[in-house]
């Protein structure tokens, strides 16, 4: 019984940390005793833990870093809950592997012992492979797959082509457009605003911005707030 909050941003504009989406996070997590957060994809992880371990303290739950724990390993065994913050996927995948973190992570959460919210690197963590990050890679990971809690892709902080803009590089939608060249992996376009509630077989798309779905030899389709995306976790 997957229990999972995959969020496009932590920060919205004009919001405070993790603001938008705070009546999801405390809806997730409520009866969770301890919480472990997942630092690493950011450099400064003590300013880190401190921002969000401050957020959570604000919805009268424990929040505790892995990494200020003795064994991270088994402190990821002891808790009923994840959050996986945002920053740089490469960064977040290579340490969460190389730790032996990600076993743990995925084991737990798909047998449903714990909750896992991601915001952005984290929410791509929680897809098949990390392959529609935004990111670039300034580590090398072991491999680009990812924990595997939803079969598909997402592709957070998804931004709709502007037409009127003259800048010759590639789109998000273009850049989905060549993953899908190598890849069937349906791809989840977030935009920052929005989330993905799952819960055992059942995903809705949630928040107020929307979503784009894009798939294999299909034109994008446009996702509005409230829509049943269940089919999408059937693999």
């Amino acid at each position: 019984m997957r229990n999972l909050l995959l969020v496009s941003n932590s920060t919205q504009h004009g919001h405070a940390y993790l603001e938008h989406c705070a009546k999801a996070a405390r809806e997730l997590f409520a009866g969770c005793e301890t919480i472990a957060f997942v630092p690493y994809a950011l450099k400064d992880l003590d300013k880190y833990a401190a921002t969000a371990t401050a957020a959570f303290a604000a919805w009268d739950l424990t929040l505790k870093s892995v990494h200020l724990a003795d064994d991270p390993v088994e402190f990821a065994k002891s808790v009923n809950g994840f959050f996986v913050g945002g920053g740089n996927t490469f960064r977040l995948s290579k340490i969460v592997h190389e730790s032996g973190l990600a076993t743990v992570i995925r084991e737990r959460t798909l047998a449903g012992e714990t909750r896992y919210m991601g915001t952005s690197a984290g929410s791509n963590l929680a897809c098949a492979t990390i392959r529609t990050t935004n990111d670039m890679p300034i580590v090398q990971p072991p491999t680009f797959d990812a924990l595997g809690l939803v079969p598909f892709q997402i592709n957070p902080h998804y931004l709709d082509a502007d037409p009127d803009s003259q800048h010759m590089g590639e789109t998000r939608a273009k850049r989905i457009e060549e993953f899908h060249e190598e890849n069937d992996l349906p791809v989840i376009g977030l935009r920052e605003g929005a989330w993905l509630r799952v819960e055992g077989d059942q995903m809705v798309l949630e928040g107020t911005t929307g979503a784009v779905l894009f798939e294999r030899d299909e034109a994008p389709r446009e996702c509005e707030t409230g829509m049943d995306l269940s089919r999408l976790l059937t693999g």
